[in-house]
């Protein structure tokens, strides 16, 4: 089997009656052995959620004339869907500032090869991270921002993103806001990290804040972006109790674990085509 090709098909339409036996059965109609399925029903929404892997030992059609049967049968169930060979990964550009526990973390892993993505470029309106860009030889793109050139740097940024051929945005602690139009463009393609505090502690030194009242539980959030700040669709969150004893300076270190591992779990999860997102919120498809 070491020619065989592998596939994801990942789409959702409106629940009706028999949507999953039609995919299923022009899948076996052309010979695509299935090797991984995942579903979901929600009864919210009355939409269907299917994720589909298979490869093409018994493939009777090019990939191509596969491709277009989906399409064909995409139409009349008003289905939304991805389709793409698995070793074909996602290219991924990077926006980062000051903090790099997040970059490291992305840049190990992908070097490790357990982070099926391309880190094409990083983008940071700082110098920090140059260096290690440099190290994993990754092309840096230094965009200083001010409150006099904000739209030029943003548009630059999309520049690069485009440039690149990018698939999705990973903000690790990229702290600049991004504008309506650059979240409304890159809806479904831009993942955030935050820690978990807000809405309760915003601003400045939220840990600071939270140690002051004596939290109880720390952790992070990773989401989709959205014009609304910080409450897009959740990807994935990760918790850890702590006490008392804790001080200031570990309740950060122990945050900045948390935000580098639920990244880092959030961006895989896209790169595997395990996301759909379910208008506020995601159906994750294990």
């Amino acid at each position: 089997m070491t020619n065989t090709h592998h596939y994801i098909l990942t789409w959702q339409c409106p629940d009706t009656s028999g949507v999953l036996a039609k995919v299923s059965q022009s899948l076996f109609q052309h010979g695509a052995f299935i090797t991984e399925t995942s579903q979901y029903s929600d009864p919210y929404t009355d939409t269907f959620f299917s994720r589909i892997a298979f490869d093409d030992r018994e493939l009777t059609v090019s990939f191509e004339e596969f491709s277009q049967a989906i399409e064909l049968l995409a139409k009349p169930l008003n289905m939304n869907y991805q389709l793409r060979e698995k070793a074909n990964f996602p290219n991924v550009v990077i926006a980062v500032s000051k903090d790099d526990h997040c970059l490291v973390s992305l840049l190990t892993k992908w070097k490790a090869g357990v982070l099926p993505v391309n880190i094409v470029a990083i983008t940071s309106n700082h110098q920090d991270c140059q260096a290690l860009a440099q190290w994993h030889n990754v092309p840096f793109h230094h965009l200083p921002v001010n409150k006099d050139n904000k739209a030029q740097q943003e548009q630059a940024l999309l520049d690069i993103y485009q440039q690149y051929n990018g698939d999705l945005l990973v903000l690790a602690r990229y702290m600049q806001i991004l504008s309506d139009e650059l979240c409304n463009s890159l809806r479904g393609q831009a993942i955030n990290i935050h820690h978990s505090f807000l809405p309760s502690f915003k601003g400045a030194k939220p840990y600071h804040q939270a140690h002051k009242r004596g939290v109880k539980i720390i952790g992070a959030t990773a989401h989709y972006v959205t014009a609304v700040l910080d409450e897009g669709p959740i990807i994935v969150q990760e918790v850890k109790p702590i006490n008392h004893a804790f001080t200031i300076e570990q309740m950060v270190h122990l945050g900045h674990d948390l935000e580098a591992t639920a990244l880092c779990h959030a961006v895989k999860m896209h790169a595997e085509q395990r996301i759909c997102i379910n208008k506020d919120k995601t159906v994750i498809l294990n």
